[in-house]
């Protein structure tokens, strides 16, 4: 080997081990950047004489081939914000807008999200998360666009029908013939519940259940509400609004019920308000009977009362769930699907571009984007409340940095000496 060759291959040495110094101090100023990946300095060696034989062949030094993204899984660090999101798993959240001076989806661990005035999710940059919508009912929607949390209102819904599960004693004995000014004394069990009316004032309903004298077997229940919440009625007289009969086996099981047209003018809504009363189902209906409202001998009682009515509410919070699932949860105590978090894969990740900002960009040996909701399809689960750390490992970052000095000094040294000789060869002419 030529000494001017020594000296060539000697400043390659410099040049790699100088590269490589630079992607750990890259790696340790990024210790502490949420969803930073670490990279690693791939080194190769250059050869000056390719085409001869093994014994032949001369090395022309080295060089780093590559700058390998390593995409272990970091630290998720707990944090008191719902909208902070980390991924526990693979995949990345896909963020829109314009960074850099480009336009279009980058993709992303760092999950430090937000809602803007408009009640977009976006991250510090302001880059709008990707996901799915969700329609009036809750229900989520197939098109992938900026995520945005909606409605934050929900108004009212008046109650059309009332489930009821209660038991009524087969030991009690048939009261007085049934009075409506008098509920309490001509029935022998009462259950109270709230239901809404149009405009989402709720109403105290009190359903009365009372044993007929001509068959044990058979019990009538009447709907009552308060004169004064309905229109024409007088304060402090009970006014049924529903009423009907119930019909139970000798096992206690519900055989059948039925229902007299019901109508509820409450003061201010709209009139002719139906509410339906379910009180199990029967076996007429082909059901047992036995999940709603039985007559066996133990005490009356109240099992399960539920309406489908509620007031106007705003949203309170949100819950996010490992499918990236957002849920609002509302002051009048109603939860609603408002969208879902979109994570993207790729068939190469290592094929990705570094966008800074925590981005990345996918090319063309990355391969397409793979869309879909997390937890599904080899995609990470979602983590709210989140975030994910670097994955640097400072102690072995400070392993390589002394590698690296020990290569770059020792590659100095091999210039050096070649320098050192090349002055004793100039020398030798004088």
């Amino acid at each position: 080997m030529s000494i001017l060759r020594t000296l060539n291959t000697g400043a390659t040495g410099l040049s790699a081990n100088g590269e490589a110094l630079g992607v750990v101090s890259d790696n340790i100023a990024n210790a502490n950047t949420i969803g930073f990946k670490r990279s690693r300095a791939n080194f190769q060696d250059m050869v000056a004489s390719a085409g001869k034989s093994e014994l032949n062949q001369v090395g022309a030094g080295s060089r780093v081939g590559q700058v390998e993204a390593m995409w272990k899984q970091g630290t998720l660090l707990s944090t008191e914000a719902a909208t902070d999101l980390a991924l526990s798993g693979e995949g990345f959240f896909v963020v829109n807008g314009t960074a850099s001076g480009v336009s279009g989806n980058f993709y992303t661990r760092a999950g430090q999200f937000h809602l803007d005035k408009d009640g977009f999710v976006v991250n510090g940059d302001n880059l709008k998360l990707q996901g799915y919508g969700a329609d009036p009912r809750g229900n989520i929607l197939g098109t992938v666009g900026d995520l945005r949390i909606g409605p934050t209102a929900l108004p009212a819904t008046r109650t059309a029908g009332v489930k009821m599960g209660v038991n009524l004693s087969a030991n009690n004995v048939s009261p007085p013939e049934w009075n409506p000014l008098e509920p309490s004394r001509t029935s022998n069990f009462s259950s109270t519940m709230t239901v809404y009316d149009s405009l989402g004032n709720g109403h105290q309903v009190t359903t009365y259940f009372r044993k007929t004298e001509a068959d044990p077997k058979v019990w009538e229940w009447h709907a009552m509400v308060d004169g004064a919440e309905i229109q024409d009625g007088v304060k402090g007289e009970p006014t049924q609004g529903a009423s009907g009969t119930l019909t139970f086996d000798t096992d206690g099981s519900l055989l059948r019920e039925t229902r007299e047209p019901s109508e509820w003018n409450f003061v201010g809504a709209s009139a002719g308000q139906d509410i339906e009363f379910d009180f199990g189902t029967t076996k007429d209906e082909g059901g047992t009977g036995l999940d709603g409202t039985t007559n066996f001998a133990s005490p009356s009682t109240t099992n399960s009362s539920s309406q489908d009515g509620y007031a106007a509410g705003s949203v309170t919070g949100i819950n996010i769930n490992a499918t990236g699932t957002i849920t609002g949860v509302f002051t009048n105590g109603q939860r609603r699907t408002l969208g879902q978090v979109a994570v993207a894969n790729f068939k190469s990740v290592d094929g990705l571009n570094r966008a800074g900002q925590g981005l990345w960009v996918q090319t063309e040996d990355s391969g397409e984007a793979l869309l879909g909701a997390a937890s599904t399809g080899g995609r990470g689960a979602v983590v709210s409340g989140s975030l994910e750390q670097s994955n640097v490992d400072i102690g072995r970052e400070f392993v390589d940095l002394i590698s690296f000095q020990r290569g770059f000094q020792a590659n100095s040294k091999v210039i050096q000496t070649a320098d050192e000789m090349y002055g004793e060869l100039v020398n030798m002419k004088r």
